[in-house]
Formats: structure tokens, C-alpha cells, sequence
């Protein structure tokens, strides 16, 4: 079998490259990289191993616990894990047959009294539903109605609380910018910034490097940009670029990374809503939307820790006039 890119791999199972990036970064899986050869690839194993997941993720098993069985030749482990989610499931399935037989009667009884909105006083509908536990309707997790609501409304809208105003300083930065398909193009651009830290050992001329990155598009094709802060007087070679990063003041919202790659879009709406309802502050122009990754360093130090990754989404605002 022919090794396979990642983005070939990411069209083939219908996931995005950076759910498959944040896999390799938690140690599900390990795909191979040469040196002639910029970008990660997948061998035969790699594919089946990822079949594999894909396939545990389906029947909701936590990626913690897929970690575990894969790194465990135990069956016990995978009949466990699936006693649970077994246990889960009918749980599940009672609670909502019981939802559905109070849905029906709702209606009944709706369309009986026609407009007058009656069924809330009939005790033994209420019992019924009383009877219902939050835990046994598997949403994501064993939460209360009210963690429900909170989550609800943290969802959609940030406060003050959430989102902190921080002055980014001005920086020179090493930038590399790859065009391609959504997705694909975060990849190689994560590709090349992982060599040129590795390359350059910049954790150790730098330890305080930051990483940016943000959409950079070309034409009406998809690209993407990075960020790296490095000394003056570091020499950057193609396909890197010298830049001058002005600096200025954001917003910060800060989000775990595999919480970001299932809704980017939300991500980035909950915190522009937040700014075009604030009374103080505004967008600022000619600056980028910038994606800060907060804890590069431990991926370069120790590439093989589970650590999750954490995102900073950072806002160019502006005080109102």
C-alpha cells in the first residue's frame, strides 16, 4: 500500500486534518515522516488504526478510553468500555420511549382543548415525566437540567467574564503561508512551522516564542497563514518570510482545541457577537483575527505527552471614539 498525505486520508474517512492532527497530538496515532518528504504520511497501519477509531468514536467511546484499549492488548478493557456504553444506550432508550409517550399525549391532548394550553396541569403526565433523570437521556454527560441551561446559554453568548483585553507587543515574526483546500492548508502550514521550530531550536534561542496563525486567502481559493516570533537576527529561509508584526490590542477568548475543530465557525461567532454588543470597544482594521496555539513548548520538549492543546482566539479591537 502507498503511503498516503493527510489530506488524502482526511477526504477518504471524511475528517477534517486537524481532528486528525489533534489524534496524533493526544498519541492515538503515529503517523511516519521522512526527511526528503515535508508532510506526514500514513502507512497501512496507520489507516487501519484510524479505521479502528473512527469506528470506537461511532459507538461513542471517549477518545481516553480508545487510547487505552489501543495501547492495551487486554479484551477486557474493550468489553468494559462497551458494558458502559451499553448500559448507557438502553438507559437512553427508555428515557426517551417515555419522552415519546408524553410527547404523543401532549399532543392529544393540545389537539383536543385546541388553543388552550391545558396539559400542564394533568398530574399523571407530570409524574411521568418527574420520574425522568437528566443522567438517563446520554446528551454528552451526567449533568443537571440547570448545568444544561448554563451550557446552553455560555454557548451562545460570551460576557465580559469569558473574554479578556490583552496588548499583544510588536514582534518579528517568522510567517509561512500555504494555499489549499479548508483544511488541508492549516496542515502544511503546521507541517513546515513544526520543522522550522525543530530546525531552528527555537525553544531554546526563544523559549518565549508565540504561535499565531488565521485565514489568509488567495483569490477565491482557501489559504493559510502562521506566525512564529523569533529573534532579530535570526536568518529565515524559504518558504518562510520575515515579517514585522505591529502588535496592538485584542480580545482573547481562550477554547480547547478539539472543542474548536468541531465548530470553528460558533467559536469565532460567540466572540464577534460579543464585540458588536459591547459598549466600550469596536473591530480595529488593517489588523488579523489571530489563533494563538498557547502551549506549543510541550509539544517540542516532550512530542509524546497526551496534553490537550489550547487555543486562544484573539480579536484586533479598539476603543469607541
Amino acid at each position: 500500500m502507498d503511503l498516503q498525505t493527510i489530506s488524502t486520508v482526511s477526504k477518504h474517512f471524511g475528517i477534517s486534518t486537524r481532528t486528525l492532527r489533534y489524534y496524533e497530538q493526544i498519541g492515538l496515532i503515529k503517523p511516519s515522516k521522512k526527511d526528503d518528504f515535508a508532510y506526514r504520511t500514513y502507512d497501512e497501519a496507520n489507516i487501519m488504526r484510524l479505521r479502528q477509531i473512527i469506528i470506537l468514536r461511532k459507538l461513542r467511546i471517549p477518545l481516553k478510553k480508545i487510547l487505552e484499549i489501543l495501547q492495551n492488548d487486554d479484551a477486557t478493557l474493550v468489553i468494559e468500555a462497551f458494558e458502559r456504553n451499553l448500559e448507557e444506550i438502553e438507559d437512553e432508550i427508555t428515557a426517551l420511549s417515555t419522552i415519546r409517550r408524553v410527547t404523543k399525549s401532549f399532543i392529544e391532548r393540545l389537539s383536543v382543548n385546541g388553543a388552550q394550553f391545558t396539559l400542564m396541569d394533568d398530574e399523571s403526565l407530570l409524574e411521568m415525566v418527574d420520574a425522568l433523570t437528566v443522567s438517563k437521556i446520554n446528551f454528552k454527560e451526567d449533568v443537571t437540567v440547570e448545568d444544561l441551561n448554563k451550557a446552553s446559554e455560555r454557548l451562545n453568548k460570551l460576557t465580559d467574564k469569558d473574554v479578556r483585553i490583552a496588548y499583544l507587543p510588536p514582534a518579528t515574526v517568522a510567517a509561512i503561508h500555504c494555499v489549499a483546500a479548508a483544511g488541508e492548508a492549516e496542515g502544511q502550514t503546521g507541517d513546515l512551522q513544526g520543522a522550522f521550530v525543530s530546525e531552528n531550536k527555537l525553544h531554546q534561542v526563544k523559549p518565549d516564542f508565540r504561535h499565531y496563525g488565521f485565514n489568509h486567502e488567495s483569490g477565491d481559493k482557501h489559504g493559510y497563514e502562521r506566525w512564529i516570533t523569533i529573534p532579530d537576527d535570526l536568518i529565515v529561509k524559504p518558504p518562510f518570510e520575515k515579517k514585522r508584526f505591529s502588535g496592538g490590542m485584542y480580545a482573547g477568548y481562550s477554547i480547547w482545541f478539539n472543542d474548536f475543530v468541531q465548530s470553528p465557525y460558533e467559536a469565532w461567532q460567540r466572540l464577534c457577537n460579543w464585540l458588536q454588543n459591547h459598549s466600550e470597544f469596536e473591530l480595529a482594521p488593517d489588523l488579523p483575527c489571530l489563533e494563538e496555539h498557547l502551549n506549543d513548548m510541550r509539544y517540542v520538549i516532550w512530542p509524546d505527552q497526551n496534553a490537550e492543546q489550547q487555543l486562544d482566539l484573539l480579536l484586533p479591537i479598539q476603543r469607541k471614539f
